[in-house]
């Protein structure tokens, strides 16, 4: 909950500018786009954040689903969406208490790292009897034990450098030193998962996973995961 609070309002801590924010969210849409089965297809987007390109991917699918604990975050993403007749935003509980099979593809992305391996474990057990015995579950940007800050650091200046907030990025990363976010994050710490125990986690909540080819988003040091129900 503490997290939930802290990402409940806006900062330039985690978006250092418009554009970062903007062009975060289009990438993330365009690389989870991909993966969506076709047009018809029920997606939920779980611990989506603001999605300001949410869109992109309801333009590929039947329907999508977005969940947001944060409360001001959910309220946005209704009034940004509402116009939009394929996405709807729910709040955690409304989705666990969803039909079983309701959707082909489920997204959880960069949202692990915030969670304890308990309250992990019983998402995946959600996830498993919301999904369609064929669908797919992706789990993003899951943070590796050995992952430090300078690399996050640098794989944001990248980032940055490609896409027109360079300098933001840096005095941001400055910023950062000061922040909220850093004394949270000393507090409560970060999940971290090698890629042998996520998918073994995986196995052990009833799915076959692989590590996808490539990371959601813009750092490639970090983690994606393509999972199936296994078949009895």
């Amino acid at each position: 909950m503490d997290w939930v609070k802290f990402y409940d309002f806006k900062h330039s801590i985690i978006y250092v500018n418009a554009r970062h924010r903007d062009v975060h969210y289009r990438t993330i849409a365009q690389d989870i786009r991909r993966y969506v089965p076709s047009p018809a297809a029920r997606v939920l987007d779980y611990g989506c954040g603001e999605a300001t390109s949410a869109d992109i991917v309801a333009d590929a699918a039947g329907a999508l689903t977005l969940a947001e604990a944060a409360p001001n975050v959910r309220a946005a993403l209704m009034q940004c969406y509402a116009g939009n007749a394929k996405i709807s935003v729910v709040t955690p509980e409304q989705t666990a208490a969803l039909p079983a099979a309701s959707f082909d593809l489920i997204v959880m992305h960069s949202v692990a790292q915030y969670l304890t391996s308990a309250e992990l474990d019983r998402l995946l057990g959600i996830f498993h009897r919301l999904l369609k015995p064929d669908g797919t579950l992706i789990v993003g940007d899951i943070v590796p034990p050995r992952l430090s800050a300078p690399a996050a650091a640098i794989a944001l200046l990248r980032f940055g450098a490609r896409n027109g907030f360079f300098w933001a990025a840096f005095f941001g990363l400055i910023r950062i030193v000061f922040s909220d976010y850093l004394k949270l994050r000393r507090a409560t710490g970060l999940s971290h998962y090698d890629e042998a125990s996520m998918l073994a986690r995986l196995e052990v909540a009833g799915f076959s996973a692989t590590r996808a080819p490539r990371n959601i988003g813009h750092n490639q040091r970090r983690m994606t995961f393509l999972a199936r129900p296994s078949q009895a």
